[in-house]
């Protein structure tokens, strides 16, 4: 199951950083079915396996998160195997819950950034930032939604039709690239998060560049994500290169092809950080 977990990480470029985190933790519950002759063989067992989920997408902070609160909260904590084991599930079962809860409450507290009447543009895919947009609507906001897709990844498109059904929301598509031209129409920009790093904002490539006009049109920027992918230091972030296919399905002689995933977006340049633990204005 953790094998086949870790081949499924690797190859799930258009989930979000949260559900990898649960797939990955939930795989650990693997260990509890194998022969461990001792606490030992099973805490080594356990940092291997961890250690292994991380690396199927070091992008990924809440992955980084969720693989270290398990490690933490299981090693050295039991004296037999079966105490670890036990423990072992209620951690995995304590930290999904909080992954998942962690979403709701900073989508639930994004509700605010949103008036009736207020027009928006949003980048790429954020479910945190659609449940949100989905709750304001819910409560009787009228609203105009500009979608703008990261191609040719699509899931501006797939943010579009989901923002399509929902009653009182009129949806616009377009590529990031013609951002600037209805920034200066729009109330705020609101993004989603892989994850912040220190001073700097990692999320779907095209974020920095429409970040960075929105700021020079005085329109504030909300980021919204679980804290959860807030972290220090020790997180190293390493981007995400994806297939030349995806720019051009056939080799162009003497040319190089670059496709990252994400870019970094200095956080100087963000208005609010909402999150499960509240509003923050930077």
């Amino acid at each position: 199951m953790i094998d086949e977990t870790i081949a499924e990480i690797r190859e799930m470029q258009t989930h979000s950083s949260s559900v990898v985190a649960v797939k990955a933790t939930r795989a650990l519950s693997e260990l509890r079915e194998r022969d461990h002759a001792t606490v030992e063989e099973f805490e080594r067992d356990l940092e291997r396996n961890v250690s292994a989920l991380k690396r199927a997408n070091p992008s990924h902070a809440s992955l980084f998160n969720a693989m270290q609160t398990v490690l933490v909260s299981v090693v050295d904590r039991r004296e037999t195997v079966a105490e670890a084991k036990a423990l072992l599930e209620e951690v995995i079962e304590s930290v999904v819950e909080e992954i998942q809860q962690g979403k709701t409450r900073a989508a639930e507290n994004a509700v605010s950034m949103f008036e009736d009447g207020d027009t928006f543009l949003t980048h790429d895919y954020s479910s945190t930032a659609l449940e949100a947009i989905e709750q304001a609507a819910a409560d009787g906001a009228a609203l105009t939604a500009y979608v703008t897709e990261a191609r040719p990844r699509f899931l501006g498109r797939k943010t579009a039709r989901r923002l399509a059904a929902v009653d009182g929301v009129e949806t616009h598509l377009m590529v990031d690239g013609a951002a600037g031209s209805f920034l200066a129409d729009c109330d705020r920009v609101v993004v989603g998060m892989d994850c912040i790093v220190d001073d700097t904002l990692y999320n779907r490539v095209g974020t920095f560049p429409i970040v960075a006009t929105a700021n020079r049109l005085d329109v504030p920027v909300t980021v919204v994500g679980s804290a959860a992918k807030i972290v220090d230091g020790s997180f190293v972030f390493e981007n995400e290169l994806r297939s030349p296919s995806e720019v051009s399905l056939e080799p162009i002689e003497d040319v190089v092809i670059e496709n990252p995933a994400y870019d970094a977006t200095p956080v100087e340049l963000v208005d609010q950080v909402v999150t499960d633990n509240g509003v923050e204005e930077l």
